[in-house]
């Protein structure tokens, strides 16, 4: 009974993969889609909007948990149907919860596993789970502030390091919430291209305006964690 439960949540994961896929559902996790289904999306928002939120909220946990391609999609889609705010706060729930699923599945399943392999074999995953140790939740703020890792990446190398689950839900909540604010309000700005008939573009994620506040954040956090690593290593010497 013990070793069912030590799965479970992996295997919980593996039937939403299957699930997810078989559906066809990703079929659906494009612009070209949002524009072809925008009325019929705007008036269930509009009849059913406390029910139309936990839907979005539960599709974004669960592709954040299966690692779904289109989560950008998603992120301009909640801005552009609930509004910058409502949409953007919608997602950071939703990508946080997805997070906490996974980081739960693989510490409970195949983290010491997975983490004797990573330590072998070194690379990226052993660099992240080192600096995991090191700090976890100023390491882990700074790798969402700016996606110097994957997103998956960054949810396994924490449950194998170990990493406390209030600091790493919290370092994770904070972490995205600047991007997926700044992505939401994109979002809710392509209300006119689809009103033209136009399919929206991504590209405007990639300009310097966007990209260049999300670095900033990213290197402050980074620059405030060395500096923390640096004292306690100087008090350490002392």
């Amino acid at each position: 009974m013990s070793l069912l439960r030590r799965f479970l949540p992996l295997l919980l994961l593996a039937v939403l993969v299957v699930a997810v896929f078989a559906s066809g559902v990703t079929r659906y996790l494009n612009f070209e889609a949002l524009r072809t289904h925008e009325a019929a999306l705007r008036a269930f928002v509009g009849d059913h909007l406390i029910l139309a939120l936990l839907s979005f909220m539960a599709v974004y946990a669960v592709a954040t948990a299966i690692s779904l391609p289109g989560g950008l999609v998603l992120t301009l889609t909640g801005g552009y149907l609930f509004g910058p705010w409502v949409g953007g706060g919608a997602t950071v729930v939703g990508a946080t919860i997805g997070a906490i699923l996974v980081f739960y599945a693989v510490r409970t399943s195949l983290g010491e596993v997975l983490r004797r392999r990573a330590e072998a074999s070194g690379g990226t995953l052993k660099a992240v789970i080192d600096g995991v140790q090191a700090g976890a939740f100023g390491y882990i703020l700074t790798l969402r502030l700016v996606p110097l890792a994957p997103f998956w990446l960054v949810n396994i190398a924490a449950a194998l390091a170990h990493a406390p689950l209030r600091a790493y839900a919290l370092a994770t909540f904070l972490g995205i919430m600047p991007a997926t604010f700044i992505y939401s309000g994109i979002g809710a700005g392509i209300g006119d291209l689809i009103a033209r008939g136009e399919t929206p573009n991504a590209g405007a994620i990639f300009e310097p305006r966007v990209l260049l506040p999300l670095i900033g954040l990213g290197l402050l956090s980074l620059g405030t964690t060395l500096y923390q690593r640096r004292r306690a290593r100087t008090g350490n010497a002392l």
